[in-house]
């Protein structure tokens, strides 16, 4: 089983719960959303890359394994594009790992909710403009929320926000997301401030409010890109 690659490099995680984990990142090419904010254009072109074998992956990856080695993160693009792949290699090679998903294709995501240790699951908003209907893509990453839950993976949701981002639409969504989990469950959800951080001088109080109100209804952290402060890939 072969499958195309983008890149494959090792780096400290700059998003989410594991910001600060030594990773090894795999980065998928293809994806079925078309965000405005993307910071990886060049991977949401299938042909981009090169084409490697279960067995050659592994090769390469266990080259950048360094001692302070966490996991392999399995991005994109979007990596459920590649879910069979996903699930062959694991299978093969059980590596600590996580799985940094758009959530829009939960039938997926059940392929590999065995093999997986973590998920970034990024939920889109209307202004994004990753698809035409944006309320059934919202449904299939609640979906993708609940089969998490339900197996027990460790996961959150995360939130790219700009400063035009409305309150009431962050609210909306954090309210869905908790109507719809168990209630017993309160899943975290990362608000991430797009980047540069430069368009949020003077605005920051936004981010407050922000977390105010999705805090009503779920576990909030806001959390900016450190890689980039960093000046790390």
């Amino acid at each position: 089983m072969k499958t195309t690659i983008s890149e494959i490099f090792s780096s400290i995680q700059g998003e989410g719960k594991l910001i600060g984990r030594r990773q090894v990142f795999v980065r998928f090419t293809g994806c079925n959303l078309n965000c405005n904010y993307c910071d990886t254009p060049l991977s949401r072109d299938p042909d981009y890359g090169d084409e490697f074998e279960i067995d050659t992956l592994h090769q390469k990856i266990d080259e950048l394994i360094t001692p302070d080695f966490h996991s392999v993160s399995f991005t994109g693009g979007e990596p459920l594009l590649h879910a069979d792949f996903i699930k062959n290699f694991l299978e093969k090679y059980p590596l600590p790992s996580m799985l940094e998903t758009n959530g829009s294709l939960p039938g997926e995501l059940v392929k590999l909710t065995e093999l997986v240790d973590c998920v970034s699951m990024d939920v889109k908003l209307p202004e994004h403009e990753a698809v035409s209907n944006w309320d059934d893509l919202l449904d299939q990453e609640i979906k993708s929320i609940k089969i998490l839950i339900e197996k027990g993976i460790n996961s959150y949701c995360k939130l790219v926000v700009q400063p035009s981002t409305t309150t009431e639409t962050v609210a909306f969504i954090a309210s869905r997301i908790k109507d719809e989990i168990p209630d017993n469950h309160k899943i975290s959800l990362v608000v991430q401030p797009a980047s540069p951080l430069d368009m949020w001088a003077g605005k920051t109080h936004k981010l407050l409010e922000i977390s105010e109100k999705a805090g009503e209804h779920l576990d909030v952290l806001t959390i900016p890109q450190v890689h980039k402060l960093l000046n790390l890939r």
